[in-house]
């Protein structure tokens, strides 16, 4: 009876085991796949467009060529370099391109390899072409799920923009509620849509089963050997078919790699599989199916249903590529590539739902403008294959790196690598560059104006740090002096914060010079910014008496992964007395800021147009009381200005 009570319990906590790990995937496949999942819509009409300036013929030995293609690039790509390689590598548990960087950095500090950093920039210019896709996706996704209204009534292409317009800003509006709320229907919503597409698909297929020979590579390979041609400018819409590629290494970190593993192996890759296969039969009936096969797929009474589908599964990609921009501005800042954002956390429970006000109103701008500019999905496809392929193929560079240096992957392993996956990434990238002159030139664009102003605010932070340290002079002697002077102890506490322990405060250095006073208790903060996405609490703080035991002056560094807010009140909150040279009392501490005016000066430390980039994005940075949580009625802002 005792046997079977156990195993009754241990049924009981199996079953609940399962539940949470099916709610784990439920949860990736509504908010990572929403991209990738999507990319049947427009995939294989991109392909076909008559009106692309390397056109491809329908024909027989073309269709099953595509499709092969598709498929192929797809298992290579998406399944064999993310889902079964890049994968493994981590940071943390934190996946993406941002977490490669950082994995660089710390490689670098501790080798000092030139390699390290070159490729570390290059990672930065990847990230950087990140937001260029952040703001193709939503354009190039909705536009091409409403684009459905013409397939359904063809009167109804002039509505197509004004109605995309409309769902992009309401789209835009609602991202500062957070998605903690809508988030719990975006797996179910998506699973739905996999199960509708894959269905149709089938149906498709079974009205011409021999499509299902384009399973075979010889297919693929066969109408690259003998069209190349032709096959390599259509690489450049093929590519498509694997647009998010780089969400789902990036949302690893939320969903764990066997969550978004299974999900892929076992729901999206085959529903998407079936769409592909089943939109290559229709067009092998009738070639004229070419004009939309996705939505042709359907019978014409759930055109219109699928029609509301596509879009709600077109606003659910454009949602996770959007807070995909959030977080890697939010990294980008922790790491020194940006100013620092005001960030508002969207969730109580889920650290990494952020809203970033200002990532939010220029991706808005952004995508708006890209949609009344384009006017259709095929025009913006151009532009979408070179923001995939430039990431991926930088994402597949840092990781065969990081696979032989750091984690000591066998040389043929890499070589291998180099020639199987490096070679189609460099391929795709290839075919792609010849639509330049077509819109490729525009994730480009947004690319190297990203890079160039990261790059520049990592160079002028690294000058006015350098400046800010002359100016600051060295803590201990401050100290010393402290103590030779003896200046006025007046009640209370203040807390400092400043860059690191070798400077003094200059609000501090100014209070004693200028007010000749000092309080008693004095908490000088530094806030450390660690290359993993958390610390844990027990590493957050430690003290240092700066030599004296009993003056009442503290040095505090406060530790914070590049995924957290800072929060200095918090963290002063886990130091004990004795650790303080006495009680602080934090409800009445007043906390003082050194504001720092950057102004053009006359040395040649960057050229002139950096240093007016480097001012003018400083205009942006958030508000110090707020970012590091400190009560805005307790802290006192004193300015200094620093030629850069």
């Amino acid at each position: 009876m005792a046997d079977q009570q156990v195993s009754g319990v241990e049924a009981r906590q199996r079953l609940a085991h399962d539940g949470v790990r099916l709610a784990v995937v439920v949860g990736a496949l509504g908010v990572v796949f929403g991209d990738i999942g999507t990319s049947p819509i427009y995939t294989i009409q991109t392909v076909f467009n008559p009106a692309d300036p390397h056109p491809v013929p329908v024909s027989v030995d073309n269709v099953y060529g595509v499709v092969s293609l598709i498929f192929w690039s797809v298992m290579i790509v998406v399944t064999v370099t993310y889902v079964l390689l890049a994968m493994r590598i981590h940071n943390d548990g934190e996946g993406g391109i941002m977490a490669l960087i950082t994995l660089l950095r710390r490689w670098k500090a501790k080798q000092g390899r030139k390699a390290a950093a070159t490729l570390a920039a290059l990672g930065v210019f990847g990230a950087a072409l990140f937001f260029g896709d952040s703001m193709i996706t939503p354009a190039i996704s909705v536009l091409s799920a409403v684009e459905g209204l013409k397939v359904v009534e063809p009167e109804l292409e002039r509505f197509v923009v004004p109605v995309t317009a409309v769902i992009i800003v309401g789209l835009f509006l609602v991202q500062r509620r957070g998605s903690r709320v809508v988030g719990r229907f975006f797996g179910p919503v998506m699973i739905l849509w996999f199960a509708v597409i894959g269905v149709a698909g089938i149906v498709g297929i079974a009205g011409h089963p021999e499509i299902l020979k384009a399973l075979s590579p010889t297919y693929a390979f066969g109408f690259l050997v003998g069209n190349f041609g032709i096959a390599f400018f259509a690489l450049a819409a093929v590519v498509l078919a694997v647009t998010g590629a780089e969400a789902l290494y990036a949302d690893m970190g939320h969903f764990g790699r066997p969550a978004i593993a299974r999900g892929w192996l076992f729901l999206v890759f085959p529903a998407c599989v079936l769409s592909y296969m089943g939109q290559g039969a229709l067009i092998l009936d009738d070639p004229a199916n070419v004009s939309g096969p996705f939505f042709l797929l359907v019978p014409e009474w759930a055109r219109w249903p699928m029609v509301v589908l596509a879009t709600a599964a077109t606003v659910i990609a454009s949602q996770a590529v959007i807070t995909g921009a959030y977080s890697v501005a939010s990294q980008a800042a922790q790491l020194g590539y940006l100013p620092r954002l005001r960030i508002a956390h969207t969730s109580e429970s889920t650290i990494g739902q952020i809203y970033v006000p200002w990532i939010n109103w220029m991706l808005m701008i952004s995508v708006l403008t890209l949609v009344f500019a384009f006017q259709t999905s095929a025009a913006l496809a151009f532009a979408f294959g070179m923001a995939v392929t430039g990431t991926i193929t930088i994402t597949t560079t840092l990781f065969l790196f990081i696979a032989r240096l750091k984690f000591g992957a066998p040389a043929w392993a890499i070589g291998v690598g180099c020639v199987l996956l490096l070679g189609v990434d460099l391929l795709f990238l290839a075919a792609n560059m010849t639509k330049l002159l077509h819109g490729a030139w525009l994730p480009l664009l947004i690319g190297l104006t990203a890079f160039t102003v990261m790059t520049t605010w990592q160079r002028g932070r690294a000058i006015v740090t350098k400046a800010r340290r002359d100016a600051e002079g060295s803590l201990q002697a401050f100290i010393e002096e402290l103590h030779s002077q003896r200046p006025t102890r007046v009640p209370g506490c203040a807390v400092f914060l400043n860059r690191g322990k070798e400077t003094a405060p200059l609000a501090m250095r100014a209070n004693v010079e200028h007010n000749h006073v000092l309080h008693e208790r004095v908490v000088i903060v530094s806030i450390e910014t660690e290359p993993v996405p958390r610390v844990p609490l027990e590493r957050r703080v430690t003290v240092d008496e700066l030599g004296y035991a009993d003056d009442g002056i503290v040095h505090v560094s406060a530790r914070f992964g590049y995924m957290e807010t800072p929060d200095v009140p918090a963290a002063l909150a886990l130091l004990d007395p004795a650790q303080t040279e006495g009680a602080l009392d934090l409800g009445q501490a007043r906390y003082f800021l050194s504001k720092i005016e950057l102004q053009r000066g006359p040395k040649r430390t960057m050229a002139g147009w950096r240093k007016r980039l480097f001012v003018a994005t400083s205009y942006i940075t958030a508000d110090a009381a707020e970012h590091f949580g400190l009560p805005r009625e307790r802290t006192v802002i004193m300015g200094a200005h620093i030629d850069v």
